[in-house]
């Protein structure tokens, strides 16, 4: 995937398949909550996935939450379809260790 930045009708249309995820201060971002026991094996997992893709996250721990938030420097730290995939990425592995958007 290119390193460019997403349109907003881009971003838009990605988002609706986001789950919890919302651009602050131009990052993408979501923030999951979980049992506590489970957050090591979640944090294990992401490093995993984000050291494969060779795209991380700033990931934020706090007690049963897990943030996070996603632009890329390659691209000016704009949103890319870089971040939008890896959200994704993110978001099936908090759902296989029991973690689910906060608020829902």
């Amino acid at each position: 995937m290119a390193a460019t930045p997403l349109t907003d009708a881009e971003l838009d249309r990605a988002l609706t398949g986001l789950p919890g995820w919302s651009v602050r201060d131009g990052k993408l971002t979501a923030t999951f909550t979980a049992d506590r026991s489970a957050v090591p094996a979640l944090y294990a997992a992401i490093a995993r996935a984000e050291d494969e893709a060779n795209h991380h996250a700033e990931v934020t721990i706090l007690y049963g939450t897990v943030g996070f938030a996603l632009s890329t420097h390659d691209a000016g730290d704009a949103i890319t379809a870089l971040d939008t995939a890896m959200a994704a990425r993110l978001s099936a592995l908090a759902a296989e260790h029991g973690a689910r958007p906060a608020g829902e």
